[in-house]
């Protein structure tokens, strides 16, 4: 008598089949997913006998499903201009956190809370390695990355000022030019500082450096530093041979701190300080000093370093985004909502930054979509179906021979 568990088996595995191709055009425009593909294998057969040769004559028992690989091939990357959004050019996974479990995804579509936390879709922290005053730690632990967009961050007092200038080698002794550049005192108030130079000789000149009176408390501007400067012949600084440090200032009427900073620019190889025949001017001034700022924005470079950008003009890191790799990423367990976890079969995650270690690279501003090629699922779809028809043929034709078997009677 047949068997009808055989095409019912037939029957069983296809249906799966058409399911999981229905799955993987269900997620056709989903971000991040991965298609997967159902195979199938034989069971166990059994031996009824055997030729005069000695092979063994068998009987299946049917088929079964064997696997649901996942196919991790790169999705098409889009670019979204949502600076939440991050793909993943190459291999591995954001790292995620929820209700203490760790789980991993492809999909960047990332938002921030009510508390400024990266998190996903379904409200798991996205993890990586915060910075510490614009330092990033990767040797450190995993956490949870916050942009606190509107967070005001402390003023920096200026430690250095820097100008590029010339001094007019034709001047007559006694002539004045000036140079002004602010600084940031410990609250990130600005405060001018102005140098005079005055001529006292050929290739000698004079500085002054003064600050306003009524910055510390006094009716007039008050001096900080004087000396004098030596030119040679070719007109380049030869003394002082090093920088100008220690030019201190005390008693700001604001109550910040006393500010000391040095006079950088005179140190070989190249002064910043010359003096040629042509009129004394000012190229260019710096200082390092900067006032208080709140975060306005922020991108994520390829190694995933999120870099905030305030509102006094400074950028620095926020934290790295990491990610995770494994020995065999088709033995991760899906577990909806485009996450998965480890498994036996797949191996520990291997967490670190992007770029590094076989990983990807992080797009900033983009979106990973599903690799699910429309024309390959509806050709596995027909292939599906074909094998559901065929089997269920098959359970007509042994109820038929069955039938058959019970009309012998009659």
């Amino acid at each position: 008598m047949p068997s009808f568990s055989i095409p019912l088996s037939g029957l069983n595995a296809n249906s799966q089949a058409l399911s999981a191709i229905s799955n993987n055009l269900a997620n056709l425009n989903t971000v991040g997913y991965k298609d997967t593909r159902m195979e199938f294998r034989d069971l166990f057969y059994q031996q009824i006998g055997s030729t005069g040769a000695g092979e063994p004559i068998e009987i299946g028992a049917g088929t079964s499903v064997g696997s649901n690989a996942g196919i991790f091939t790169q999705g098409s990357i889009e670019n979204s201009g949502v600076s939440t959004d991050i793909a993943i050019q190459g291999d591995g996974f954001f790292v995620t956190s929820k209700n203490g479990l760790q789980e991993f995804t492809r999909a960047g579509n990332f938002s921030r809370d009510q508390n400024g936390n990266l998190v996903t879709t379904d409200g798991a922290n996205v993890l990586g390695y915060p910075a510490v005053n614009g330092v990033v730690n990767t040797q450190a632990a995993v956490a949870g990355l916050n942009i606190p967009l509107g967070q005001v961050t402390p003023a920096a007092a200026t430690a250095n000022i820097q100008f590029g200038l010339n001094l007019d080698a034709g001047a007559a002794v006694g002539a004045t030019t000036s140079a002004q550049t602010p600084v940031y005192d410990s609250l990130g108030a600005a405060h001018v500082i102005t140098i005079t130079f005055t001529k006292t000789a050929a290739n000698t000149w004079g500085y002054n450096v003064t600050i306003p009176g009524a910055d510390v408390g006094a009716a007039a501007p008050v001096s900080l530093k004087a000396g004098s400067l030596t030119f040679n012949g070719n007109g380049q600084l030869t003394a002082p041979a090093a920088n100008i440090a220690g030019i201190a200032v005390a008693g700001f009427v604001n109550g910040a701190s006393n500010l000391t900073f040095n006079w950088n620019g005179f140190a070989p190889p190249q002064p910043t300080l010359t003096q040629f025949a042509a009129p004394s001017a000012v190229a260019n001034s710096t200082q390092d000093g900067f006032p208080s700022g709140s975060l306005v924005s922020f991108t994520v470079d390829q190694s995933g370093v999120v870099q905030g950008s305030y509102s006094n003009g400074q950028s620095r890191a926020i934290g790295q985004i990491a990610l995770a790799s494994f020995a065999n990423e088709e033995g991760l367990q899906r577990q909806g909502a485009n996450s998965y976890t480890a498994t036996i079969g797949s191996g520990a995650a291997n967490i670190g930054t992007p770029s590094a270690g076989g990983r990807g690279s992080i797009i900033g501003g983009s979106l990973e979509l599903s690799n699910v090629d429309i024309a390959t699922e509806f050709a596995r779809l027909i292939v599906a179906q074909r094998g559901y028809q065929a089997n269920a043929k098959t359970v007509t034709t042994f109820d038929q021979v069955t039938q058959d078997t019970i009309n012998l009677k009659q």
